[in-house]
């Protein structure tokens, strides 16, 4: 067996760990998304004091062989149902040791063809570890003078027998649980172990889930030095993804990148190194492609990448040889059929309204934006029922059984999606949804799409959508259908890296619309012009006095807590239901925070009754029928997606006298949806009670409540207020201290680094003088995030776009497809590193 895997024989403080050697009698679960499972052996041999003739055994096992005895070792624990188990962190087959005893295994009736002889001259040669021999390298058998068939025999059924089997013990003595390990099993197969043991940094780079601290945790196991440059490349590749997600950027500079990296990669080991190296490394990463080098800026490749294929995708679809819109549709066609529309909305368009639909049924791609009550969704709704007279289409759902709906509604969430559909009357998904992402994929970037069909793709909610959605979706859009992407600039950027729909809208070379006017003003809301004065850096003279529709009551930081219990307490009581209270906030921690705030609105609108409420306990949060819960992650397989909001509707647990259920399960009432988690899928979970603002992008709730304290001093800025008040539908409750208000007022949000405005001009109009690159002051290397969200990161997959211009550029050298030192003679790695 490797060696490695038997380090779990000791515990941790050096004894020796119980063991149970036997075979197994039944499977009584097996997970089909991880190696997990649930036996029974029959026992011939334990250290415990167990005097029955089975146990059950729990762990991470590959294929289980009925008739072959395997050694176990663990731990004995009392489960709460099922009684003792034992708790397996590793186990191994019982494969004979001794020489005859490894001559009559292979000699036996799993290797057809190879006799007592034959066995015979293979252990003598490699001696009694032959079998280990053979799976860490087949070739040790070349030199025995064995026909091609035997060996062959050999290696196959070793490997069938033994191969996973390895894999799995060395993940389990590695520390991996079930699901990351079956992860990386997928991704690497017969080669895991190989490629753990030549560069344990492909984890980190690879798998989603296993950080650099952990990959360098397994690197010191196998005795990696501190300074190896697998090491030291890992750790710049972690830290400009770190960046990527703490500041939403896709790119950095040598500064923070290098500085940040050098303490990451010190701190992990409590070494010193020398920054010359790591400046070295930085310029491997560069050959080999995994970042990229632009002037100053360096990127991840996927982002580098994918900042140019949205260019080239949206100069695709704008090139498209098709009929001119504009000839296909004049103004006397297309004001025809407004006053059509017209009488069957009863609504009258104004002059930009009109101007609007106009430019969106002629544009190939279009952005539309404007803040609250400026009429979005009337144009929605408009251009929709324009389209469909301008082509001739109907728009019943039911004739288009056996071909494509030519009409594409789409949007980032779920709830957003939700919106467009019921003000339109059509169907609307999400952007994962539309283009048949299962959810399963480790990284977008590795996704396979398919192709839209249809006439026409309207996406809402754009400024929520990141570099990599954004450049997977347009990739999927066919040359002719029309685009048309709506949003509202002043909102929040998305998690993601990038700042898509503000670079979109920052281009001269693409047809934008933005709608001014504020269309419900007169309905006597005081939330929209709020909304509006915050976007123009003001608070309202008459921002602390109530209103018929919003309030603001003033308390400090350790009486939020307190001042939301009495006001959710008052509304509850008046008829108000969970459904209708979303309380938001910015942060997750703190006196204020979004966890403590979770606690006390659970007791008010969902307590607990008696001693037999059902309940279950989570990292620190208690689970309840009808609690109120948010998904935390796309689920495309299930229909649920990042930011939906669903109520518990049963609890089954395992150890419930009657039950049927094998682990403890929760089952989840989405709007659309009904779901069934298992324990291992409740971190895809959290109390919704109170959510954080980023998570409420995209949806509106009847009753808003809103706490901004100085508590929250980093989040403060004016984007994360407007994005907070325009969720409010009818009633906003404003709480907190007012100086925090006004901070979030006057910070304006400083726009992330990002250059896909240069691509889009370098694409588009390459002649045109240059734009500069969206620059912000370059982040510090401890720089807080701005967000408490996170994202998977992207890996590199698709191949570059070569920018247009051919000549030799910065960025073609650190790609590696030019000698980087051409004309760099005297030029040293240390250049690169800040002076002192």
């Amino acid at each position: 067996m490797a060696t490695e895997s038997l380090d779990l024989l000791a515990t941790d403080n050096g004894s020796k760990a119980d063991y149970v050697v036997g075979t197994v009698s039944a499977v009584f679960f097996a997970s089909q998304d991880s190696f997990y499972k649930v036996m029974l052996v029959k026992v011939s041999e334990t250290s415990l004091d167990w005097h029955e003739d089975e146990i059950v055994v729990t762990g991470n096992f590959a294929d289980i062989k009925d008739d072959v005895a395997y050694r176990f070792t663990g731990k004995r624990v009392e489960h709460p149902k099922y009684g003792v188990q034992f708790q397996a962190d590793n186990y191994q087959n019982e494969t004979p040791t001794s020489r005859n005893g490894v001559i009559a295994y292979l000699s036996g009736e799993d290797f057809p063809g190879v006799g007592k002889k034959t066995a015979e001259r293979v252990v003598d040669a490699l001696g009694n570890d032959a079998i280990e021999a053979i799976l860490n390298d087949h070739t040790v058998l070349d030199s025995l003078g064995l026909s091609p068939k035997v060996s062959q025999t050999l290696i196959d059924n070793l490997q069938a027998n033994n191969g996973m089997e390895q894999i799995i013990i060395g993940l389990n003595g590695y520390g991996f649980g079930s699901t990351l390990a079956a992860a990386i099993y997928n991704h690497y197969q017969e080669k895991t172990l190989d490629v753990i043991h030549e560069n344990p940094y492909r984890l980190a780079e690879d798998i989603a889930g296993v950080s650099f601290k952990r990959a360098d945790q397994i690197a010191t196991q196998l005795g990696y030095a501190p300074d190896r440059p697998e090491r030291l490349r890992a750790g710049i590749l972690q830290t400009l993804r770190d960046l990527s997600v703490a500041n939403g950027d896709t790119y950095t500079t040598a500064k923070p990148l290098l500085t940040t990296a050098l303490g990451l990669l010190e701190n992990s080991r409590n070494v010193r190194l020398n920054p010359q190296d790591l400046a070295t490394q930085l310029l491997e990463l560069a050959k080999q492609q995994k970042v990229v080098g632009d002037e100053q800026r360096i990127y991840l490749k996927p982002l580098y990448d994918d900042e140019w294929q949205i260019a080239e995708h949206l100069n695709r679809l704008l090139q498209a040889d098709e009929t001119d819109l504009a000839e296909q549709f004049n103004d006397d066609a297309i004001q025809k059929q407004l006053r059509v529309v017209e009488k069957q909305t009863d609504i009258t368009y104004d002059d930009s309204q009109t101007a609007a639909l106009t430019a969106a049924v002629r544009s190939k791609v279009l952005l539309l934006t404007g803040g609250p009550g400026t009429g979005k969704t009337t144009i929605i709704r408009g251009l929709v029922q324009l389209y469909a007279r301008l082509h001739g289409l109907s728009l019943d759902i039911n004739e288009y059984k056996e071909r494509p709906f030519p009409i594409l509604l789409a949007a980032p969430t779920g709830r957003a999606a939700k919106r467009m559909s019921e003000t339109t009357g059509l169907p609307a998904s999400t952007i994962h949804r539309l283009l048949g992402l299962t959810g399963r994929e480790a990284d977008i970037e590795d996704a396979t799409t398919k192709d839209l069909e249809g006439g026409l793709l309207i996406v809402d909610e754009v400024s929520m959508v990141d570099v990599s959605l954004m450049k997977v979706l347009l990739r999927a859009v066919p040359v002719g259908m029309q685009v048309i992407f709506v949003g509202d600039k002043d909102q929040l950027p998305s998690v993601g890296p990038g700042q898509v729909f503000h670079d979109l809208l920052a281009s001269d070379q693409l047809t934008k619309i933005q709608l001014d006017t504020i269309y419900r003003q007169g309905d006597g809301s005081s939330i929209i012009p709020l909304a509006h004065a915050i976007k123009n850096g003001q608070l309202p003279a008459d921002f602390t006095k109530n209103q018929p529709d919003r309030s603001f009551i003033a308390c400090h930081a350790n009486q939020v807590a307190d001042v939301i219990d009495q006001i959710v307490g008052k509304a509850h009581q008046k008829g108000f239901s969970a459904a209708d209270i979303q309380v938001l906030a910015p942060m997750y921690r703190g006196t204020a925070g979004i966890d403590r705030l979770n606690e006390v609105l659970q007791g008010i609108l969902n307590p607990k009754k008696s001693e037999r409420t059902k309940e279950v306990e989570f990292r620190h949060q208690r689970f309840r029928i009808g609690d109120k819960v948010l998904h935390l992650v796309n689920s495309p397989e299930n229909n649920v997606f990042n930011g939906d909001i669903g109520t518990i509707t049963g609890i089954d647990l395992a150890s419930d006298k009657h039950s049927k259920v094998k682990s403890d399960q929760l089952t989840i009432a989405f709007e659309q949806t009904e779901v069934t988690y298992t324990r291992n899928d409740w971190i895809r979970l959290t109390l919704a009670y109170c959510m954080s603002i980023h998570k409420a992008q995209g949806s509106e709730f009847k009753l808003v409540i809103l706490p901004m304290v100085s508590q929250y001093s980093r989040m403060l800025q004016r984007n994360l207020l407007y994005t907070a008040v325009t969720r409010a539908a009818q009633m906003l409750i404003l709480v907190g201290e007012p100086q925090a208000f006004t901070a979030c007022v006057e910070n304006l949000s400083v726009n992330r680094h990002t250059t896909l405005t240069q691509r889009i001009q370098a694409v588009l109009a390459p002649d045109a003088p240059q734009t500069p690159a969206t620059d912000s002051p370059a982040p510090t290397p401890n720089a807080t995030p701005a967000t408490e969200e996170s994202t998977p990161q992207p890996a590199p997959t698709d191949q570059p776009v070569t920018p247009p211009d051919n000549r030799l550029t910065p960025e073609l050298a650190l790609a590696g497809q030019i000698d980087p030192m051409i004309g760099m003679q005297g030029i040293t790695p240390q250049q690169f590193m800040p002076q002192a």
